[in-house]
């Protein structure tokens, strides 16, 4: 089973266990020392392990390894393609259901902001896209993920940039949840950049990259070094970068078994649905490792904590805001009023069994008995 210190870990969009592959690039690299920027022997070994993980990283997602670049996180890549792109811009058209590092750095850039409604799966409306971008109201920025961290619905980011393009805009998309899960392929989706997390797909945590379709769309936030292309100051993690790197190809290599799942996610939401659960996005594609769901008056902190004492350990949503479990702004979004209070993100990864989300789907349905149980009582 999928194990995180003890329990059933299915919580894998917020982070995932580190590869094995992955370990032992850190450890190699810890070992070599050296700083990438010099020119003795460790400082060229440690540029070789630098540049081996960056041609693995592009070669994930299908971007030219000149054009990759590490960040510290998915957050840094997202926020240096935003602020640069939005120097070009006259507004900003934002996906409903983007992730907060997307919405609150837009915010932050001091343009108008157009929310870009989802349709009840939880797609980003195209037609409504059209219309805006058709409207004389200047150079748009759009932001419109790959796959959404919640749910796990695939946006139609290729038609999105047709439009954007054809419109004179540019767009920027958040890989961080469809990397290592689904295939990626940068130059065929048509944006100006994309960012990527490490930790997500099974990499050591504070390490990410920005793949971008030309350099001269970006600056950096902040001066003070030439490293990785003059776009972020600083010398490189190298331990990170190897390990992001080592992860990136073995995810490439499992994407195949990574699909299987979907099998056993779908049939995992049968069962809950047969005692009342509804399925967020359930129309819609969705990444083969992501099931959310609710069921009325079940707030998703009672879930969590339910199945954390039964050994099982989800999400009630998002897991990045300190701690803190609020109603779903995705699920909000998406139509699902009141109940995106007991929203529970439940998601799996590269050391997931059939049993670890069959042991979820006992231990949600036994939970489930007991409060409709204790409705019947209160009713009586």
């Amino acid at each position: 089973m999928s194990r995180a210190r003890s329990g059933i870990y299915l919580d894998y969009n917020a982070t995932a266990p580190i590869r094995p592959q992955a370990r032992a690039a850190v450890l190699s690299a810890l070992d070599i020392g050296g700083n990438p920027s010099s020119v003795h022997a460790a400082g060229r070994a440690a540029r070789d392990l630098v540049e081996t993980a960056r041609a693995q990283v592009a070669a994930l997602v299908g971007a030219h390894v000149g054009r990759t670049v590490f960040t510290g996180g998915g957050a840094e890549a997202n926020a240096i393609a935003l602020t640069s792109l939005a120097r070009q811009a006259e507004r900003l058209i934002v996906g409903a259901t983007e992730h907060e590092v997307v919405t609150e750095t837009s915010k932050a850039l001091g343009l108008p902001i157009e929310v870009w409604p989802v349709t009840r799966h939880g797609v980003a409306d195209l037609d409504w896209l059209r219309d805006r971008l058709s409207a004389p109201a200047g150079v748009a920025l759009v932001a419109l993920m790959l796959a959404n961290n919640e749910t796990g619905v695939i946006q139609p980011v290729a038609e999105a940039a047709a439009l954007v393009q054809a419109a004179g805009g540019r767009l920027h998309v958040d890989a961080v949840q469809a990397a290592g899960k689904v295939e990626v392929d940068f130059a065929s989706l048509g944006a100006h950049s994309m960012a990527l997390s490490g930790h997500k797909l099974g990499g050591p945590q504070g390490v990410g990259a920005l793949v971008f379709a030309r350099r001269a769309l970006l600056t950096p936030l902040w001066g003070g070094g030439g490293q990785e292309q003059g776009l972020r100051a600083g010398t490189e993690n190298v331990a990170g970068i190897a390990g992001f790197g080592a992860a990136a190809q073995a995810a490439g290599e499992g994407l195949a078994d990574l699909a299987a799942m979907a099998q056993w996610r779908d049939a995992t939401a049968l069962g809950l649905k047969a005692a009342g659960a509804l399925i967020a996005g359930e129309g819609a594609q969705r990444l083969p490792n992501t099931l959310c769901l609710t069921l009325d008056g079940w707030e998703s902190i009672r879930q969590v904590m339910m199945l954390d004492l039964a050994g099982v350990q989800v999400s009630a949503g998002a897991a990045c805001s300190s701690g803190k479990v609020k109603p779903s702004g995705v699920l909000s979004a998406m139509g699902f009023g009141d109940l995106a209070a007991s929203a529970l993100r439940v998601s799996g990864g590269w050391a997931t069994t059939r049993d670890d989300w069959s042991a979820f789907a006992d231990a949600w349905l036994e939970g489930a008995s007991r409060l409709a149980a204790r409705r019947r009582t209160e009713v009586a």
